[in-house]
């Protein structure tokens, strides 16, 4: 099996793909976040219009998503069972951690995890929605829980 390597074209094809989404939806402007297994930032796109603090939900999103090994609408439903877990996780990793839908885990065909995408601008299930799209269209798996 080989190993996916998610580079910086695999992003950029996911970044535009799930901004492609949000259009063909009519979503709000999106900020697209794609980092690599150990949470670096390999692209991000802000769409005009989007307001100051999405690059930071969207890292948020994505980074929690590594850092706890599920995506974040997985996330969410622990934080609605155990409030004082996320909060302490979302302390320990300094903050970047956001816990709704729109952190979407990335793996390549055979299951190997390859990074995670972070959309924020519209509902946070919308959000999801491009994420998922982007990383199909880049012809990988999109782990949501």
């Amino acid at each position: 099996m080989t190993h996916v390597h998610l580079d910086l074209e695999t992003a950029r094809t996911i970044v535009a793909a799930a901004r492609a989404h949000g259009r063909e939806q009519g979503l709000k402007p999106l900020t697209v976040v794609v980092l690599d297994p150990g949470g670096h930032v390999v692209a991000v796109e802000r769409e005009d219009g989007a307001s100051i603090g999405r690059f930071d939900i969207g890292f948020g999103k994505a980074h929690g998503a590594l850092a706890l090994g599920m995506g974040s609408r997985s996330i969410m439903g622990r934080a609605e069972q155990q409030a004082y877990f996320i909060a302490s996780v979302t302390s320990a990793v300094g903050g970047s951690l956001v816990p709704v839908p729109g952190g979407v885990l990335v793996k390549d065909s055979g299951g190997e995890l390859v990074g995670a995408v972070g959309i924020t601008g519209d509902t946070s299930d919308n959000d999801e929605a491009a994420a998922v799209a982007g990383i199909e269209a880049a012809g990988l798996v999109a782990q949501v829980d």
